[in-house]
């Protein structure tokens, strides 16, 4: 092909001779079609390294822009506007029509309110700063309670799922596996971070040293005594076994002090379905409570009355506004009433970090140690007269 000013000119012959203009506005046409799809792959590149939410608010943003030109007058029709804007004809007709954006929308099923929703989100972040990380059954039990109080009926089992992917001021993970040798690398760095944050509550409360607390449980098998010293022949090869009288039934204790050093009367859970006073030979102090569960272990309801009991004990005692109570991830302190009950009662609850009581837990080595070698030895003494020959 041939460019001649005035003529173009294709082949030869006077057959082929057309106007330039033929060819002047087939070229502006394509130029101007390869322009279109440039800025068109260009902003989608743009869009694939943005999130969606991003997308979504910059679209909106040139919809509100569009809507603002149109009622200034500055398009005579709709469809001018939306292409100019560069945004769906369609949704700009319905923003237009009063029609929102169904991010701004209410969907037909969802129960709570956007402050109900509020709520939950601050208190699943107040319980992760402190160590109790609340799973998904946390987090329905936080809607469920809410609703309850405006007689509303419960939400459904994928509703916490949704609701964690809809926030983005949270997510879930999976708690990772602790190992040994990392425990040993980890422990001093993850120790003295959570000192620093002790400290650090401390201060923001205005803690009295006198309102600290810790708390713990231990287990014992009735009738089974720990392991102790005892004197064999020189020449046996093996440990000895001692008889054990016990019938293999669990008794959980849980017990609190005071960073002054004073305890909190005993919360002692037996395994049975009824608390009976024939079971003692002696009348228990009428401070100690007795707590019964099916396997003798703590429960979330057995927990929620231990920590009832705690306020109970330490109320009269407390210097200062706050109380300040030091306790593990255990499954039974982690419960929604748990926390509620010392959110209302100004009680700050901290939680250890994982695979760390034996470093940090004072009631194993100081309490539950001696409590322990004390029990075996009334076990071994009851065994030692039962079996003792009768004259």
């Amino acid at each position: 092909m041939e460019w001649i000013e005035g003529l173009g000119v294709v082949g030869g012959g006077d057959k082929n001779v057309v106007p330039l203009t033929y060819f002047t506005s087939e070229r502006r046409r394509q130029a101007g079609a390869a322009l279109c799809f440039q800025n068109a792959t260009s902003r989608l590149a743009t869009a694939m390294q943005q999130p969606p939410h991003t997308q979504l608010t910059q679209s909106e943003g040139r919809v509100s822009l569009a809507i603002s030109a149109i009622n200034r007058s500055k398009f005579k029709s709709v469809r001018s506007a939306a292409k100019t804007y560069d945004v769906d004809e369609k949704t700009l007709r319905r923003r237009r029509a009063g029609i929102l954006p169904r991010r701004d929308c209410i969907p037909n099923m969802k129960k709570l309110t956007k402050l109900e929703e509020s709520v939950i989100i601050q208190h699943s972040l107040d319980l992760d700063s402190r160590g109790f990380s609340p799973q998904l059954s946390i987090i329905r039990d936080m809607a469920n309670r809410l609703l309850a109080v405006r007689e509303a009926g419960p939400v459904g089992i994928q509703w916490p799922s949704n609701f964690i992917r809809r926030s983005p001021e949270l997510k879930t993970r999976f708690n990772r596996k602790y190992d040994y040798q990392r425990a040993l690398n980890e422990d001093p760095k993850i120790i003295q971070q959570w000192f620093e944050h002790v400290q650090a509550t401390i201060t923001k409360y205005g803690i009295q040293e006198d309102d600290i607390f810790n708390f713990d449980e231990t287990g014992f098998m009735m009738g089974v005594a720990s392991t102790a010293k005892v004197v064999t022949a020189s020449e046996k090869g093996y440990k000895p076994k001692t008889v054990q009288p016990g019938n293999r039934e669990w008794a959980t204790v849980i017990q609190g002090v005071s960073a002054q050093g004073w305890a909190i009367p005993p919360f002692i859970i037996l395994a049975g379905q009824y608390h009976l006073s024939a079971w003692y030979s002696e009348e228990l102090p009428g401070n100690w409570v007795i707590g019964v569960s099916e396997t003798g272990w703590t429960t979330n309801e057995l927990g929620f009355q231990w920590v009832q009991h705690f306020e109970k004990h330490t109320r009269s005692h407390a210097i200062g506004g706050w109380r300040l109570l030091v306790m593990d991830g255990h499954e039974s302190h982690n419960s929604l009433q748990f926390h509620d009950f010392c959110k209302d009662n100004n009680i700050v609850t901290i939680c250890m970090p994982s695979h760390s009581s034996h470093l940090l837990q004072p009631l194993d080595v100081g309490c539950f140690g001696p409590l322990k070698r004390a029990y075996g030895k009334e076990v071994r003494e009851y065994d030692e007269e039962w079996h003792q020959p009768h004259h």
